[in-house]
């Protein structure tokens, strides 16, 4: 089999919400995501996603996604997509770094090996584990009460899992922390995710406020350094993100003892390929793992679904439906949450097909 042609969609992504706001002042109104279909000669048809959350979050831009594609793409026509080791290579021989400019590729071409052996990716990735993968929600960053009534509303949706987004004034992350605790349950779990926001001083003075709830503490500086200090200051469990962004930096932050649990993004690391190694990783190393990506659409969710799915459960403290969160759909097949969870579909890749007429006029095709 070979590679035919690459076409690549922008497409805008609204929310629901209208507004999604994190630490720092961030906040985006609208995602803008890149869809990629890798064309075969056997008429195979692979598709890929890659949504950035804004230019300020990561080392990763939206436009750099698609310009990036055009400096990979050539190399890859003619290659064979059900050989994704190969096609890695291509890729990282092509262009240094740009993880998040590959992964897209690399999940189109995991559809691909899903339609040509008639297997869902889950199946490939080694099989589903339980019914169905708990979801959480993530709270945008709001005023205390606010953040509260929307917890309490999702609540009442399904969700069991909070992520409230904090990161700002440490004295209102305070208040946002107890407000939202406070109409809480044993069954519920609760974590502050300061997304790099906090100072050390600032998230001392947060932990010392609330470490008496039963809450984590997600990602609370912007290096690894500060983040380990907090770390061994804290006795609350503890989630990496931000600093996790290969094996290696897996590898550090695990010898050093760093974290309890760690964020998996798919787009952070590259695709599917990578995303998997990290995960049996940590398996093998018995690190639990939210496995979600920086944000997405439809196919981006699919993905999502796949790689939790195949997950064995005592590793899997979360995952995230994007698609519940946007004000559009392209897709049929996707997966829908149903009472703060969902499931990976039993078709063949990602078992997502797409509606062009949403999607219009591709913005390249390389061939």
């Amino acid at each position: 089999m070979k590679i035919n042609n690459i076409k690549v969609y922008q497409i805008d992504i609204p929310l629901i919400e209208k507004a999604y706001r994190w630490a720092n002042d961030n906040i985006v109104n609208n995602f803008d995501s890149s869809i990629v279909v890798i064309e075969t000669d056997n008429k195979i048809q692979g598709v890929g996603e890659v949504c950035n959350l804004g230019s300020s979050y990561l080392p990763a831009y939206s436009k750099g996604v698609r310009s990036g594609i055009l400096e990979i793409g050539k190399n890859l026509i003619g290659k064979d997509p059900t050989n994704i080791n190969k096609i890695n290579f291509e890729m990282d021989k092509s262009l240094n770094g740009h993880p998040y400019v590959k992964s897209p590729i690399d999940m189109a071409c995991w559809d691909i090996i899903g339609k040509y052996y008639k297997a869902p990716i889950w199946e490939l990735f080694g099989g589903k584990y339980g019914e169905a993968i708990d979801l959480y929600r993530a709270i945008s960053q709001e005023n205390p009460d606010t953040m509260k009534e929307k917890v309490d509303q999702y609540k009442n949706e399904g969700y069991e899992k909070f992520q409230l987004k904090v990161g700002g004034h440490y004295q209102d992350d305070i208040e946002r922390i107890a407000q939202v605790d406070s109409i809480l349950n044993d069954n519920n779990t609760l974590i502050a995710d300061a997304n790099t926001g906090w100072k050390t001083h600032e998230a001392l003075k947060v932990i010392n406020k609330t470490s008496h709830l039963n809450i984590y503490y997600e990602q609370p500086c912007a290096t690894y350094h500060d983040c380990l200090l907090i770390r061994k200051k804290n006795n609350n469990p503890f989630v990496l993100d931000e600093s996790i962004f290969s094996l290696e930096s897996f590898l550090r932050a695990y010898q050093d003892n760093a974290m309890d649990i760690i964020n998996l993004k798919i787009s952070k690391l590259g695709g599917l390929t990578r995303s998997k190694q990290l995960r049996d990783l940590c398996v093998e190393l018995k690190i639990p793992m939210t496995i979600e990506d920086s944000w997405g659409g439809d196919i981006a969710t699919a993905a999502i679904s796949h790689l939790a799915h195949s997950t064995p459960e005592d590793y899997r403290f979360s995952s995230t439906d994007f698609n519940s969160y946007n004000a559009i759909s392209y897709s049929e097949g996707s997966p829908k949450r149903i009472n703060g969870k969902f499931k990976a579909s039993d078709n063949f890749g990602l078992g997502v097909d797409l509606d062009f007429e949403k999607l219009g006029k591709p913005e390249f095709i390389i061939s």
